[in-house]
C-alpha cells in the first residue's frame, strides 16, 4: 500500500502479471502514483508481508532520481544505516502507525504537485488453501485505481487502458476453471492439454474489497510438484546452480476415524491476570477466578483417556502443573483440578516469551501431536516480533489456538500465533463464552489429522534429493503444507526424463499412500520463484540451528544468492539507495562496493522489514477477521433474547462471589464429578448436584451404580445444557464407556432416567 498524510496521492495506472504455478505465486507490478495536490507531500512505501512471502525487489522513479532497495550483509548493512539520515521516520511509524504486523517500509520524500511516482515491486509468494481445495491469491484494494480514474478503452469490451491486471496459471494437473471477485476476461487455454491458461481483470472488485482469486486444478490434489531449473550462471551443486522441486502435501483426512488412536499433547496457558477478581468487569459479573477455573475445568474433564496435557500459568514468570506433560488418567486429572484453585493472580509482566520457548525445547512425547490452547489479555509489551520469531520457527510441530479477551491488547498477536500455526484465534467478550468457546477449539483439536509424514523419492540413478525443508510433524484438515527439495547429481541415462515422489501418512489407525510422476525438465523460468522461496527456507534453518565449521561454506554461498536474488534473511538487511538513473546500475547484478554508496551521485534513504505495532492488521489473508467477529459479537448481543442464553447467564450471576470454588453451580459440579473415563459414580454430591435424593436415585435403579448414574448424568447434560456446545465431548466420553458396558440395558435405563428427571431425551443420546 502506498501511504500518505493525505489521500489525495493517488494511484493513476498500474500492471500487474501474476504468475501462478499450483500453490506459489510470482507477482510482478508497476504502479504510478500522482499528487493530486498543489502542495508537495511527503510520501512512504509500506506493502504487508508475512512469512510465506519474499519481497525481492523494490524500486521508485520520481523523474530522473531513482530509489532502489537491495541487501547487504548485516554488518555492513548496520554501518550504512548509521550513515542514513531520516531512519526516525521509520522508528515513529513502527510506533505510531495504525497497523500492526510485518511489512516492507520505504521512505520515498517529496513529491511535488502534480508530479508521479513509479513503483516496481516484485514478490513470490506461497498461497494458502482455500476451503474447497483451490489455490487463493490476494491483492490489496489500495492498489487499485479508484474508478474514478480508470479510462476506458472499449465501452463494449469494458477494458481499461490504465488497469493491466494479467494472471498466467500453469499446472501439471491442469487447470480447471476460476472463480473472481471482479469482472475478468473468459479463461483461455495457451495449452492443448489446458496445463496452462491466461485471464485478465476488467475491473477492480466492488465496495473496496480485496481481490480474491481462486484457482481450481483437475484431479486429485493430495500431491503437487512443480521443478524448476538451474541457474545456468550458477555453479553446480549450488542451490542456484541446481533443480529445486516444491512438494505441495494435502492430505486426504476422513471426516470419521474409528478407533482413533491419535490422541496428541494439549497445553493450556493461562494469563493469571484472569484471576485478578477486579479484572476486567466489562467481561462479565461473574467471579472472574471462577470463570477462568470453570474454563479449565471442562477442557481438564474433555480431554480423552492416554493424551498428554500440562497447565501452565504465566505473568511476570511462568509456573507449570507438572516438569513435563503427563499422561491423561483418572489420578492425574484429579489433581491437575485440585491445582486449579492455586493459581494466584499477577499483574506483573507477561513472559510469554519465555513460557513458549520452555515449551518448545522441550521434545514432543513419543511423537504425540503437541497444541497449544493460550488465554491472554495483557499486552506482551516489545516482545511480539520475538514471540511470533519462535512461533515460525516451530510452527511445522504444533498449532496455536489462542483466546484474547475483547480489549486485550495482544488481539493481533494472538491472532498470528494462530493463522502462523493453522490454529484458531477467537476473541473473548464476556466471560461466559471463555469455556464454551474453549471447549469448541478443543473439538477442533481432536478431529482426525496427518501424521507419521514421509515422503519418499525414485530418481533416475545418478542424481539425488538433499531435503531443504522437511515434511511437517503433522497437518490439520483443510490445511496444507509446502516442502522443497535440491535434485543434485548427473543422471546417468539422460533418456530418463522422470522422477516420482510418494507421500505417506496416517489417520488414526488408517494408513495412505499416494505417489506422484513429475517431469525432471520443466519450462525454463528465469524468474526463479521456487529458488526463491527455498532460499529462503533454507537460510532460516541455517539461523535456527547454526552453522557448523563444514556448514560456513553452505552459508557463504546461499547468503551470497541471497543477495543477488534479494531473498532477505536473518544474515541481511536492506539498504535503499537514491541515485540518478544514469547511474543506476544493473539489478541482476551484485550491489556495487559500499564507498560507491557514500559518492555524491547516491543517497541513503530509510528503507527496511519492519514490524509496526499498531490495532489493525496487514495481513491480507486475514484483512476480514476483524469484521468477522465485531460482527458476530453484534449477533450474540442481538440474540440475547433466547430464554436459554439468558437461564444460563441468571444462573452464572447467581453464584455469589464469596464462594470461590468453581461448584458455586450444579452444572459446575456435575461436571467436576465425572472420571477420565467418562462415568460417573453414584455419590450423594452427584445426587444432590441432580435436584435428587439418595433414595429416588436408589429406589429406581435399573441397573449396577456406576452405570446408572452415568446415564442419569449424561441424561441431565443432555436436557439441561442450555444449548452451549461445551457439553458434547463430556457427553461423547460418557457414551463411549457406557457402549463399553456390555450388560447394560441402555433402554430400560434412559426410561427410567427420563422418568426420574421429568425429562424426555431420544435414544440417539447415546449416538449409537
Amino acid at each position: 500500500w502506498l501511504f500518505s498524510s493525505y489521500p489525495e496521492v493517488e494511484l493513476e495506472t498500474m500492471t500487474v502479471k501474476v504468475t501462478i504455478q499450483d500453490f506459489v505465486a510470482d507477482v510482478e507490478s508497476e504502479l504510478f502514483f500522482r499528487n493530486m495536490q498543489q502542495v508537495s507531500r511527503e510520501i512512504m512505501f509500506i506493502f504487508p508481508v508475512d512469512s510465506d512471502t519474499v519481497v525481492h525487489t523494490f524500486y521508485a522513479t520520481m523523474g530522473d532520481t531513482r530509489i532502489e532497495a537491495m541487501l547487504w550483509e548485516k554488518e555492513e548493512a548496520q554501518q550504512l544505516c548509521k550513515a542514513t539520515s531520516g531512519m526516525e521516520n521509520l522508528r515513529y511509524l513502527q510506533d505510531q502507525w495504525d497497523l500492526w504486523g510485518p511489512v516492507f517500509a520505504c521512505f520515498l520524500g517529496t513529491l511535488p504537485p502534480n508530479r508521479e511516482v513509479a513503483i516496481s515491486l516484485c514478490y513470490v509468494q506461497e498461497l494458502p488453501l482455500h476451503s474447497d481445495g483451490a489455490a487463493l491469491f490476494c491483492w490489496p484494494h489500495e492498489l487499485f485505481p479508484r474508478r474514478k480514474y480508470l479510462s476506458c478503452i472499449s465501452s463494449e469490451e469494458g477494458m481499461f487502458e490504465n488497469l493491466h491486471f494479467s494472471i498466467c496459471l500453469k499446472s501439471a494437473h491442469g487447470v480447471s476453471h476460476v472463480a473472481i471477485n471482479s469482472s475478468h476476461t473468459p479463461l483461455q487455454y495457451t495449452a492443448p492439454d489446458q496445463t496452462s491458461a491466461e485471464v485478465s481483470l476488467k475491473l477492480p472488485p466492488w465496495m473496496q474489497d480485496d481481490l480474491n482469486l481462486l484457482v481450481y486444478y483437475r484431479g486429485s490434489h493430495t500431491l503437487s510438484a512443480v521443478v524448476e531449473r538451474r541457474d545456468p550462471k550458477a555453479p553446480l551443486g549450488s542451490l542456484l546452480g541446481d533443480p529445486v522441486v516444491m512438494v505441495t502435501l494435502t492430505p486426504s483426512i476422513p471426516e470419521v476415524v474409528a478407533n482413533s488412536s491419535q490422541l496428541g499433547e494439549f497445553l493450556f496457558l493461562m494469563d493469571r491476570s484472569l484471576f485478578q477478581d477486579a479484572q476486567l468487569p466489562h467481561l462479565s459479573s461473574a467471579h472472574p477466578s471462577i470463570c477462568s477455573q470453570n474454563t479449565l475445568l471442562f477442557l481438564l474433564k474433555s480431554l480423552p483417556l492416554g493424551c498428554y496435557f500440562n497447565i501452565y500459568s504465566f505473568g511476570a514468570t511462568f509456573k507449570a502443573f507438572y516438569p513435563q506433560s503427563v499422561e491423561y488418567t483418572q489420578e492425574s486429572m484429579e489433581n491437575a483440578v485440585g491445582c486449579l484453585s492455586s493459581i494466584c493472580p499477577d499483574l506483573g509482566g507477561c513472559d510469554l516469551l519465555g513460557l513458549l520457548k520452555s515449551i518448545y525445547s522441550t521434545p514432543l512425547l513419543h511423537g504425540n501431536l503437541r497444541q497449544l490452547f493460550i488465554f491472554i489479555q495483557r499486552k506482551i509489551s516489545s516482545e511480539e516480533e520475538a514471540v511470533m520469531a519462535e512461533v515460525y520457527r516451530y510452527r511445522d510441530h504444533h498449532r496455536c489456538f489462542c483466546f484474547p479477551t475483547n480489549r486485550c491488547d495482544s488481539f493481533n498477536l494472538s491472532q498470528g500465533m494462530a493463522l502462523e500455526t493453522k490454529g484458531e484465534c477467537v476473541c473473548i467478550h464476556s466471560r461466559m463464552e471463555m469455556a464454551s468457546e474453549a471447549v469448541k477449539c478443543l473439538r477442533r483439536a481432536l478431529q482426525p489429522m496427518a501424521s507419521g509424514i514421509s515422503l519418499h523419492w525414485d530418481l533416475p540413478p545418478g542424481l539425488e534429493v538433499s531435503m531443504i525443508r522437511k515434511a511437517p510433524e503433522m497437518i490439520f484438515q483443510g490445511h496444507q503444507s509446502s516442502i522443497y527439495a535440491q535434485i543434485h547429481g548427473l543422471a546417468q541415462d539422460v533418456e530418463l526424463s522422470e522422477g516420482a515422489v510418494s507421500l505417506q501418512y496416517h489417520v488414526g489407525s488408517q494408513s495412505f499412500n499416494y505417489t506422484l510422476r513429475f517431469s525432471l525438465f520443466p519450462s525454463a523460468d528465469d524468474r526463479l520463484p521456487v529458488h526463491r522461496m527455498a532460499l529462503m527456507h533454507l537460510l532460516w534453518k541455517l539461523a535456527w540451528e547454526g552453522t557448523s565449521r563444514a556448514e560456513k561454506d553452505i552459508r557463504h554461498s546461499a547468503v551470497k544468492s541471497s543477495i543477488s536474488l534479494g531473498v532477505p534473511s536473518p544474515f541481511t538487511s536492506i539498504v535503499a539507495v537514491l541515485m540518478k538513473q544514469r547511474d543506476a546500475w544493473h539489478h541482476d547484478s551484485l550491489p556495487p562496493d559500499s564507498s560507491m554508496l557514500l559518492s555524491s551521485s547516491c543517497n541513503l534513504v530509510p528503507c527496511q522489514l519492519l514490524w509496526l505495532r499498531g490495532f489493525r492488521p496487514v495481513w491480507f489473508k486475514s484483512a476480514k477477521f476483524w469484521i468477522v467477529q465485531k460482527c458476530q459479537f453484534c449477533l450474540e448481543m442481538l440474540d440475547r433474547k433466547d430464554p436459554d442464553t439468558e437461564a444460563l447467564s441468571q444462573l452464572s450471576a447467581s453464584c455469589k462471589e464469596a464462594d470461590s470454588s468453581w461448584k458455586c453451580t450444579a452444572l459446575g459440579a456435575v461436571v467436576a464429578l465425572q472420571k477420565a473415563n467418562g462415568s460417573w459414580a453414584f455419590t450423594t454430591a452427584l445426587a444432590s448436584a441432580l435436584g435428587l435424593s439418595n433414595a429416588d436415585v436408589d429406589g429406581q435403579s435399573p441397573t449396577e451404580p456406576s452405570a446408572w448414574a452415568t446415564v442419569l448424568a449424561l441424561v441431565w447434560l443432555h436436557q439441561y445444557k442450555w444449548k452451549v456446545p461445551w457439553s458434547e465431548l463430556l457427553e461423547a466420553k460418557a457414551c463411549r464407556w457406557l457402549r463399553d458396558q456390555a450388560e447394560v440395558q441402555l433402554d430400560e435405563c434412559l426410561e427410567a432416567a427420563n422418568s426420574l428427571l421429568g425429562c424426555f431425551v431420544e435414544p440417539t443420546v447415546f449416538r449409537i
